[in-house]
């Protein structure tokens, strides 16, 4: 397993479209990949899972990924989280 912390600075945190983006990038990778939030993880692949968590500008997150390519699906949701989801 591999997991990096990384705190959203985006306008709207996790919602709405910058989500989206989210979990396209998840879908691209073959590993299960986590979002979590205090004390609540969600699949990164599920909209709902993610919305559920009510992540703002502001928060800090733990992504975590565990499968053939951890390390890079971690990596690739930590730099579109810190680009801002090229807003």
């Amino acid at each position: 397993m591999f997991a990096k912390e990384v705190t959203v600075t985006n306008q709207v945190g996790l919602y709405a479209r910058p989500a989206t983006f989210f979990i396209q990038k998840a879908n691209e990778f073959k590993s299960t990949v986590m979002v979590a939030k205090d004390d609540r993880s969600v699949n990164a692949k599920s909209l709902l899972g993610v919305l559920s968590l009510g992540i703002t500008r502001g928060t800090v997150i733990t992504v975590s990924a565990e499968g053939p390519d951890e390390e890079a699906a971690v990596t690739a949701l930590c730099e579109l989280i810190k680009s801002n989801f090229g807003e």
